[in-house]
């Protein structure tokens, strides 16, 4: 595994002032971690700070929210990324699940303070509480259209809401522990869930009932990915005709991320196996890179990266740091990174550099959510963060 750079967390306040310092460290495997510094020297004429690094590290681009580190020695260079913006009224305390709608203009989060919210994207107005789940709700994300919302609670319960009049229209009954995660089938006239009960299930909307039990593990599903499977993939076929209630089911996969450090693939119409990999920690997450690749994300800071038509091997294993990895989202031709020490990094085909998202100090950030060039994080901390990626 290649090197990593770290920084302070706070290091654009730091380097505000004149003479202001901020720590950087370049950790690889088997050497002696190398530390460093950062120091203000002043002001450039178009209001840039002009910054010097202590020997052994190299400074590069310089913006106001951002600045280029490497360390040519270990020849690895990442650019961190200090917010746009933050948010810290939405929730009293630490914030475990966000999303934003599909016209970026509205966010959804659910906190350890019980409750989940709706607030405006642009400055995090609260304009909606969505109230009607016993104990902590653990996810939430809006539907295609951007109107409504689907969550997921500790009390197994996976309510629709109206993001307009913060009505619960639906409530799914049916599982028998906390759920955990869930996806949305095409525009989303079926959801799935999965949850601690170690099952992994499709409902119907329209009905609010449950259309099966597409797998029962003897183990917690911590998280799930739905996505179209490459053609030349074996899905399987269904032991009897799906229901006509269920719609856009064929050709698709289901992810299982697994507490019992197995990641699963199942066809989502079949009901059947298509793959089972066994890593090396519990897995927290999955995500579709395309309809071959995928990733998942394990509790001891593996990220795995694996092609769904032969996984006895992986393609490569990313490691940045041993904090368990809580969330991975595809961006653009590569994906983002969430970790329980507060790492949330962005890694592009083609940059030859890692985006850094900094400021979370050791605080787990628990989840990522993109509109366009916007990266919004929740955190333990209980701030929303977005982050502006104009400059890529």
């Amino acid at each position: 595994m290649a090197a990593t750079l770290r920084i302070q967390s706070d290091w654009s306040q730091a380097l505000r002032r004149d003479e202001g310092e901020a720590w950087l460290s370049c950790r690889s495997p088997g050497k002696p971690t190398l530390y460093g510094s950062l120091t203000r020297r002043g002001l450039s004429t178009e209001g840039v700070p002009d910054i010097a690094a202590s020997e052994g590290f190299v400074v590069g681009e310089v913006t106001k929210k951002s600045i280029l580190i490497s360390c040519p020695h270990e020849n690895v260079s990442t650019k961190f990324l200090a917010p746009y913006t933050t948010f810290c009224r939405i929730h009293q305390k630490s914030i475990t699940c966000l999303d934003i709608s599909s016209g970026g203009g509205l966010g959804v989060s659910t906190g350890t303070d019980g409750t989940m919210k709706i607030w405006q994207a642009a400055n995090g107005e609260i304009r909606r509480l969505l109230e009607g789940h016993v104990y902590d709700v653990n996810c939430c994300r809006f539907f295609p259209s951007g109107l409504v919302v689907l969550s997921g609670g500790m009390d197994a319960q996976l309510k629709i809401w109206s993001a307009e009049d913060a009505s619960c229209v639906v409530t799914f009954k049916g599982h028998k522990g906390g759920i955990l995660d869930t996806a949305i089938v095409d525009r989303g006239r079926n959801v799935l869930s999965c949850s601690r009960d170690g099952t992994a299930r499709l409902w119907d909307c329209g009905k609010s009932a449950c259309l099966g039990v597409i797998a029962d593990c003897s183990s917690p599903v911590n998280g799930i990915a739905l996505g179209t499977a490459d053609s030349s993939l074996n899905l399987g076929t269904p032991e009897k005709a799906p229901s006509e209630r269920e719609v856009g089911t064929e050709g698709k996969i289901l992810l299982l991320a697994r507490e019992d450090k197995k990641l699963q693939g199942v066809g989502l119409q079949s009901r059947q196996p298509v793959f089972l990999f066994v890593g090396s920690d519990a897995f927290n997450c999955c995500t579709f890179l395309s309809s071959t690749y995928i990733l998942a994300g394990a509790q001891d800071g593996n990220i795995y990266q694996l092609d769904v038509r032969n996984t006895n091997a992986p393609i490569q294993i990313i490691h940045r740091s041993g904090a368990p990895v809580l969330s991975l989202l595809p961006y653009r031709d590569g994906f983002i990174a969430s970790q329980g020490d507060g790492t949330c990094f962005i890694v592009q085909q083609d940059l030859d550099y890692v985006l850094d998202l900094t400021e979370a100090d050791c605080d787990p950030v628990y989840k990522v959510a993109s509109w366009e060039k916007q990266i919004y994080t929740c955190c333990r901390d209980g701030i929303v963060r977005r982050y502006q990626l104009s400059d890529l």
